[in-house]
C-alpha cells in the first residue's frame, strides 16, 4: 500500500506542480511566478536554518537533562523533510514543506507522523512471527502514539502484559 502511494505521489505531484505553476503564471505572469518561487526558496532556507538551530538547541538541552529527546528528534526529522520539500520547485511541495517547518504547524505534523508510524508499526508487528508479543494488551492502544511516557501505549507500566485474574489468599 505504501509503495502504491509513493508511486502515485511521484507520478501525480510533478503533474500537479506544473499545473499549479501554469495557473499561477497565467494569473500573475511568468516573471512574477519565478520571482515568487525564488522568494519562497529564500524564506524557506532562512526558516529551515532558524528552526534547525532551535531544534538542535532543544535536542542538546534534552540530552543534557537526561530526558529522552523523542519530540526533539521528531522535530529535527520534520525540519529536514520540510527543507527537502522546499528544495523541489513548486508551490504544492512548498506548502507541505512550510507546514512541517513552521513552529505553530509542526505539532500537527508531529501528531500525523506519530499516528502514521504507530499504525505502520502495528501492521508490521501483526504480520510478524512475533505478533503475540505485540497484542493490544501489550500497550498498542489505538489512540496512543509514540510520544507517551511509556512509549507506544500511554503511561509507563500501563497495559504491559496479560491480565491474570486470581484471588489472593493470606495464610496468616
Amino acid at each position: 500500500m505504501v509503495r502504491i502511494g509513493l508511486f502515485l505521489g511521484f507520478l501525480l505531484v510533478p503533474i500537479l506542480e506544473i499545473w499549479i505553476l501554469i495557473r499561477v503564471g497565467s494569473v500573475i505572469g511568468g516573471w512574477e511566478t519565478v520571482a515568487l518561487l525564488i522568494a519562497d526558496s529564500i524564506l524557506g532556507a532562512w526558516l529551515v536554518r532558524r528552526e534547525g538551530r532551535r531544534a538542535w538547541a532543544a535536542l542538546r538541552t534534552a540530552i543534557e537533562s537526561g530526558r529522552m529527546p523523542d519530540r526533539e528528534l521528531t522535530d529535527g526529522a520534520l525540519i529536514v523533510a520540510g527543507g527537502a520539500l522546499l528544495l523541489a520547485p513548486g508551490f504544492l511541495t512548498d506548502v507541505f514543506g512550510f507546514f512541517m517547518i513552521l513552529p505553530f504547524t509542526r505539532p500537527i505534523a508531529r501528531r500525523w507522523l506519530s499516528w502514521f508510524l504507530g499504525r505502520r508499526v502495528r501492521s508490521l508487528a501483526a504480520r510478524s512471527p512475533y505478533a503475540p508479543l505485540f497484542e493490544r494488551t501489550a500497550g498498542f492502544d489505538e489512540g496512543a502514539g509514540f510520544g507517551g511516557a511509556g512509549g507506544f501505549g500511554g503511561p509507563a507500566g500501563a497495559n504491559r502484559g496479560r491480565v491474570v485474574h486470581g484471588e489472593v489468599i493470606d495464610d496468616d
